[in-house]
């Protein structure tokens, strides 16, 4: 009955915003709906969905407790640490050899937007480092347009940035009473779009065009699907990895049985694998 109700709520959510959780995980998608119902003094579910039925605006509370971001930068830092360390140089000395002069990267489920910009800082460092005239292009997803609006803007609290290397803040930072914002060189590396990963049009996101990714990042967000959805999501980024690109994964996400062997791991400390063919 509650799972019925769930699917209802989902229905309307899709039919009224376009929106669709039909993937999620239903005991996810359960604790979160119940925040609203409590928030709305509604007694149960089905009061709840027709609480949501005669007040649109309830759909722009659901649509937020659907998405909550949880992110920082240089979260998992240690791969951050081996993408700079071990990848970076080898995926630039592959570009040298094959005179290609761009290199494309993907975060996917980007949230506020802390992961692409972690990626671009620590690009831009390479790059100045080794002299490199390579151009990288870093397109940032997601399902939450409000995550993506602040994304764009590019100022942070302390929490966001309480993992960030004093050198790195020094330089990429502007501290303005609390605020934390972000350097423009760094903000006009990333490209933010609205994308869902359960797209069946496309293979990648519209503004990149072709995919052809050399890093893919989509991490703790396929834990909030069902199996059957994973293998969509899987399939995607994939398909949109360029050959030996590298996809990084959360720390408690696993490629599915179907791209355990399209997939080797690089080590044994981070989520980090190398596309296989």
């Amino acid at each position: 009955m509650k799972n019925q109700t769930i699917k209802e709520i989902l229905h309307h959510l899709n039919k009224q915003r376009g929106f669709d959780f039909s993937g999620y995980r239903i005991s996810m998608l359960e604790r979160r709906v119940q925040k609203r119902v409590f928030a709305t003094h509604s007694e149960n579910l089905d009061d709840y969905l027709s609480y949501l039925k005669q007040n649109p605006d309830e759909l722009d509370n659901l649509i937020d407790v659907f998405t909550i971001n949880v992110s920082r930068f240089f979260r998992n830092s240690f791969s951050f640490e081996y993408l700079n360390k071990m990848i970076l140089s080898e995926l630039i000395l592959s570009k040298s050899k094959e005179n290609n002069n761009s290199l494309r990267v993907w975060s996917a489920g980007c949230s506020f937007g802390e992961e692409p910009y972690s990626m671009a800082i620590i690009l831009k460092e390479f790059l100045e480092k080794e002299e490199s005239s390579i151009k990288p292009i870093i397109f940032a997803t997601d399902i939450d347009k409000k995550a993506l609006k602040r994304a764009s803007v590019g100022t942070y609290s302390f929490e966001s940035i309480k993992e960030v290397k004093y050198g790195i803040l020094n330089t990429y930072f502007n501290q303005v009473d609390e605020k934390f914002i972000l350097a423009p060189k760094i903000k006009q590396m990333v490209q933010f779009s609205f994308y869902d990963l359960l797209d069946q049009n496309s293979l990648a996101p519209p503004d990149s065009i072709f995919g052809s990714f050399d890093i893919v990042l989509c991490r703790n967000v396929l834990i909030y699907f069902e199996p059957e959805y994973q293998k969509i999501i899987f399939n995607k980024l994939y398909k949109s990895l360029n050959k030996n690109g590298y996809l990084i994964l959360g720390e408690a996400e696993v490629p599915i049985d179907e791209f355990k062997h399209k997939f080797k791991r690089e080590n044994k400390c981070s989520k980090i694998y190398r596309k296989i063919g």
